[in-house]
């Protein structure tokens, strides 16, 4: 049974940083592709950031690229998501997410706020 449990989040000052954390069981997520979805209140869920199975390279919506930066362990069947230069606008849960095949697997959620 695949479980995402998501770490780190919180309260920060606008321009500070925060770093979110996804660890995974329950299969080997190295076959899977990862990222990291948000949802801000009243707004549908986005995707933000996902990273090639091999962990060399991230991709990013427009609004966060050059600010956000995700990262993965295969060994340890982890994924991460650093936050710099974070904006009010950033406010929302935030999501880890596993692809594969036709399947989607979703965290619970991390609140991340971001005060201004």
């Amino acid at each position: 049974q695949v479980q995402l449990a998501e770490s780190g989040g919180g309260l920060v000052e606008a321009g500070g940083s925060l770093r979110v954390s996804c660890a995974a069981s329950g299969g080997t997520f190295g076959n899977y592709a990862v990222g990291w979805f948000r949802q801000a209140p009243g707004k549908p869920r986005e995707f933000v950031a996902g990273i090639v199975r091999n962990g060399t390279r991230g991709y990013y919506i427009d609004s966060v690229k050059g600010r956000f930066i995700i990262s993965r362990d295969n060994a340890d069947n982890t994924w991460s998501l650093q936050m710099n230069s974070l904006k009010p606008e950033d406010t929302a849960i935030y999501f880890c997410a596993a692809e594969k095949g036709y399947r989607r697997y979703w965290g619970q959620g991390t609140q991340v706020t971001v005060s201004s």
